[in-house]
């Protein structure tokens, strides 16, 4: 969105020259299901739930007739549409939810007449109060808790300011596709045959050969507890509502002492699932594997509603060598505007790439994260290109309560190498009302080139996942136990806490670039919050300094690792692990990064 947004006070405060709206009505639309998938028209005055009002964050964009509605539970995305006939304005009232039909939470007979306060908006933008909490005292009837008006003088941090600052971001991954999500559309919301219950031993899989597989003692623990408390979240972002927050200051407090390279590394927690899906002759349960692995990438964000990782800066790199697992790991921070962090992941089973694209709006209680693009796993053994799409996120109760995070929408997965028989699988992330024992659920089909399903899975993605009917079905994958005192250490997990351990047998082998050696992420790590803010803020200003010196020379950043492709994705340039090793990253040059 382009407009900033103002919180003025309810309407039926006194003040003067205040006019009663006009009652307009017109045609009532529902998103169908999910964002992007068409309009559904509603039978006028029928009701299909109701929420209240008074309780909820209202938001109006007078550019683009829209209206947003936060419950805290849900989202509401309303759209006003306009069309004159023989002197009559008739009104097309559209909205779209995150929640099936049957179970919409929402009066729509009230928000028609919403539309209408989309004509006083001149005079809601003259109150003096530009901050007002619900009173019932002054607000007689169903009122918004907050009114947010669109103000073209309206601002938050400026641009050339905050453009290398953290922002709140809680990141999926995604792609660096160019299609953007539209604002005028408001759409923010998606080895052996046999398989047994030994399969969701997290370590299970293919055997390895154990006699090539070093041993590094790995820590069970971060140095120091979470220090995020004292941060004053509505005074950062009640000027930011309706916005993207790329660009907003955030506080380090905000962040866990993990960086969004290493955050693509955790989705490899449970790659033995991709091991067992190399060695499966099966198509349709190699299907079901990848499917699996789909799934538990989520898991590590369960219990992390609470902080953001580091934006990564522009050239800054990580890498992960796990034998134990078999697989290595590189990322790149490969584009600033837009931030993309490119990942490539190799062991003798698999290949898995990505670069991660999103775009996320804070709308008054809720954060969603809405990721773009593909993710790629290769099979060599079968030569099965598999090409996943990923699932919007939703931060609830960010102000205040509980905050929990969601996960809804379908992820498609595609073996794009299969001429003759085709699969595909598609895996539905249902939207819960709110966090209970019915949240988090998933269910899965894989069916044939001729939508025939062959299997039926289904589980929670924060706890595990099953094939076949719920009287016999059979564990696919289990997540794994969380640490001692989780809760005191940002909600990591085991796997988590090992990234940004800092090995001294490793540490001369690293680019001076790699994340593990970033001043303000360590600090934070180490409990010194003050130390993080200030470091953070110099890396800031050497980043800034870095584009000024490159727009005056007229020169642009060249990834060092990866390369751009004709098919849109950022892709490894397989130079890393061969520098690596000769003639070694502390003979080459490196930009100076913090």
């Amino acid at each position: 969105m382009q407009d900033g947004w103002e919180v003025v006070a309810c309407l039926r405060e006194a003040t003067t020259n205040v006019q009663e709206p006009i009652r307009k009505e017109g045609l009532l639309f529902k998103k169908r299901k999910w964002p992007m998938k068409g309009w559904h028209k509603l039978k006028k005055g029928k009701v299909r739930g109701r929420i209240d009002v008074g309780l909820s964050v209202v938001s109006i964009k007078k550019k683009t007739m829209c209206i947003d509605l936060d419950t805290g539970d849900s989202i509401y995305h309303l759209k006003v549409h306009t069309n004159t006939h023989t002197g009559d304005s008739i009104y097309h009232l559209k909205v779209h939810t995150h929640i099936h039909t049957s179970n919409l939470h929402v009066h729509f007979s009230k928000y028609i007449h919403l539309c209408s306060l989309i004509w006083t908006l001149k005079f809601m933008s003259k109150l003096k109060n530009p901050l007002c909490s619900y009173n019932q005292d002054v607000c007689e009837g169903p009122c918004p808790l907050l009114y947010q008006v669109s103000s073209e003088n309206r601002g938050s941090v400026p641009e050339s300011l905050s453009e290398f600052f953290d922002a709140k971001e809680y990141l999926l991954s995604s792609s660096s596709s160019e299609i953007e999500v539209s604002d005028n559309d408001s759409c923010l919301s998606d080895g052996s045959d046999n398989v047994s219950e030994e399969l969701c031993d997290s370590e299970r899989g293919t055997e390895r050969d154990s006699s090539s597989v070093s041993v590094m003692a790995r820590r069970s623990q971060l140095p120091s507890p979470c220090m995020g408390a004292g941060v004053n979240l509505w005074n950062i972002l009640s000027s930011n509502i309706g916005k993207d927050l790329s660009k907003v200051a955030m506080p380090v407090q905000l962040n866990e002492p993990i960086n969004t390279l290493q955050r693509l590394c955790e989705e490899m927690e449970y790659c033995h699932l991709l091991d067992t899906a190399a060695h499966t002759h099966d198509p349709y349960m190699r299907m079901v594997y990848v499917a699996a692995f789909a799934v538990s990438a989520y898991a590590c964000t369960y219990t992390r509603a609470g902080g953001k990782p580091f934006n990564p800066v522009l050239g800054e790199t990580y890498e992960c060598e796990r034998p134990d697992k078999g697989f290595r790991f590189i990322s790149e921070q490969v584009s600033h505007h837009p931030p993309v962090s490119a990942c490539h992941c190799e062991s003798k089973n698999f290949t898995l790439w990505q670069d991660v694209r999103w775009k996320n709006k804070f709308w008054g209680k809720s954060m969603e994260i809405v990721p773009m693009g593909t993710t790629h796993i290769v099979l060599p053994r079968f030569a099965d290109h598999y090409e996943l799409s990923r699932v919007t996120s939703c931060i609830h109760n960010i102000l205040s309560g509980q905050r929990w995070i969601e996960q809804y929408g379908d992820v498609t997965i595609r073996n794009t190498s299969a001429t003759e028989d085709p699969v595909l699988c598609k895996i539905t992330f249902l939207k819960s009302r709110s966090q209970g024992s019915s949240s988090n659920e998933v269910q899965a089909t894989v069916t044939d080139s001729e939508g025939h399903v062959i299997h039926l899975l289904f589980g929670k993605w924060h706890e595990a996942f099953y094939l076949g009917d719920p009287s016999s079905a059979i564990c696919l994958w289990r997540a794994n136990p969380l640490p001692l005192n989780y809760e005191k250490y940002y909600g990591f997990t085991q796997f988590t806490i090992e990234l940004n351990d800092l090995d001294e047998s490793i540490r001369p082998f690293l680019p001076p670039t790699d994340t593990r050696f970033r001043p303000d992420q360590r600090l934070l790590e180490e409990g010194d919050v003050t130390g993080a803010e200030e470091q953070k803020k110099r890396i800031e200003a050497l980043q800034r300094e870095s584009k000024r010196i490159q727009q005056e020379n007229n020169t642009t950043h060249t990834p060092r690792f990866f390369k751009w492709t004709e098919k849109d994705s950022w892709t490894s340039n397989g130079t890393y692990w061969e520098l690596r090793k000769d003639p070694g990253f502390s003979k080459l040059e490196f930009p100076v990064l913090w």
